[in-house]
């Protein structure tokens, strides 16, 4: 069961409970769940019930024990407990169903996964001015409302120049709007289209236009360009690249992606956290995780450290990788309601970072001697769920995801 799965069937037992007078309240468009804060109990919570408690005029504990009865027996669901106030708070049943839902989703929808209807009765216009900062956030913008079903319509002050395309920025109309229009108003970038695609090309350009929030000056110095880690939009590049190369060295070996009950076996391998640790005191110390991927592109042996190194549990590789999965069509839904796309961006950043520690701890491709196995095909399942996310965001912000790097 993913996050998005849960809010749904929260919001069929709110419908439930009204439908049987159990509560008279008005039903919400959507209920909000948040994965659980560190120290919290279960999965996931919501407080829907200090919504409703208002309207149906009863006290919050009340209300969270009328929807207690009906969540809880929905498939999925372990556990449903009341904390504090009226919070509810979920236990998944059988974790590693719900990461194989994630992975399911991923591999169907492919690089639209996240994208959804929430926003489909909307209608949307917004006027910028002519200023190629403001001009790039608006078309990002009107990306992540499409994907949530928006209609949205874009005008701005004055024509922008051939360059505006170049960055492949669309307009829909010219010129000063007959009534107000919600203005998109980042602040600006000290540089024309031109002048930014001269020194940086369009991806580079568009990466540091949206990468900070709008009220932040850009940083658009050359920096950008670098081929290393300290580049946040190389690594994301990076990341994805790298997933794919993993795909190709699978086939090559004869193998492809299975999550399956496979899964698990990512999910339980190196379970003797002690014996780790006590091997690892006895090895020497081995490169930061992303520095052991980047050796691949520099020309080293791929994976070489990996046999030598004890797999550390999952729970520390695996596990938040599978998470920014999970919540990944929330962080689009936020980003189009927020009109903000960097959030997008810093979500691309923490995958790449979560990915580069999973491929390093748990290597989805067998060495030397090794035969491929349910674990590699899990892994491998893994790291294509995680490279087709990053295809995704980074077209959303309207920068190619280049299979080679």
């Amino acid at each position: 069961m993913t996050p998005a799965d849960l809010s749904r069937t929260v919001l069929h037992a709110v419908r439930r409970a009204v439908d049987e007078n159990a509560l008279r309240a008005p039903v919400p468009a959507r209920v909000r769940v948040e994965r659980t804060r560190p120290g919290g109990s279960g999965d996931y919570a919501c407080a829907v019930a200090l919504q409703l408690a208002g309207p149906a005029e009863l006290p919050a504990l009340e209300v969270a024990r009328i929807l207690r009865e009906r969540v809880a027996a929905e498939p999925g669901i372990g556990r449903v407990e009341i904390t504090g106030p009226g919070f509810l708070s979920f236990t998944l049943d059988a974790p590693s169903d719900s990461d194989l839902a994630v992975l399911d989703a991923v591999r169907e929808q492919g690089i639209a996964y996240g994208h959804g209807g929430a926003l489909r009765d909307e209608i949307l216009q917004f006027h910028h001015a002519r200023e190629v900062r403001a001009a790039v956030t608006a078309h990002a913008v009107r990306r992540l409302l499409v994907s949530q079903g928006a209609r949205v319509r874009i005008s701005c002050d004055e024509a922008g120049g051939p360059e505006w395309s170049r960055l492949g920025v669309t307009v829909d109309a010219y010129g000063t709007p007959p009534v107000p229009l919600p203005r998109i108003r980042p602040v600006p970038a000290g540089a024309t289209a031109g002048e930014l695609l001269e020194r940086l090309g369009s991806d580079a350009a568009r990466w540091g236009l949206l990468r900070p929030a709008g009220h932040d000056r850009p940083p658009l110095g050359d920096d950008l360009l670098v081929q290393g880690e300290a580049n946040p939009l190389f690594r994301v590049r990076y990341a994805h690249a790298r997933a794919r190369a993993l795909t190709r060295g699978a086939a090559a070996l004869g193998f492809t992606a299975e999550p399956g009950e496979s899964l698990k076996s990512v999910a339980h391998e190196g379970a003797d956290l002690a014996a780790f640790e006590g091997a690892a005191h006895a090895t020497h110390a081995e490169p930061a995780p992303y520095e052991s991927a980047y050796a691949v592109h520099k020309g080293a042996e791929p994976l070489a450290h990996a046999a030598a190194t004890p797999s550390p549990p999952p729970e520390a590789p695996a596990r938040p990788l599978l998470d920014l999965l999970a919540d990944h069509p929330g962080v689009l839904l936020a980003a189009a309601r927020h009109r903000a796309p960097d959030r997008v961006a810093r979500q691309l950043e923490a995958v790449a970072h979560a990915f580069f520690d999973f491929h390093d701890s748990c290597p989805p491709l067998p060495s030397g001697d090794e035969k491929p196995s349910a674990a590699h095909r899990s892994r491998l399942a893994l790291a294509e769920a995680a490279g087709t996310v990053l295809a995704g965001g980074l077209s959303l912000l309207g920068i190619s995801a280049p299979a080679y790097l």
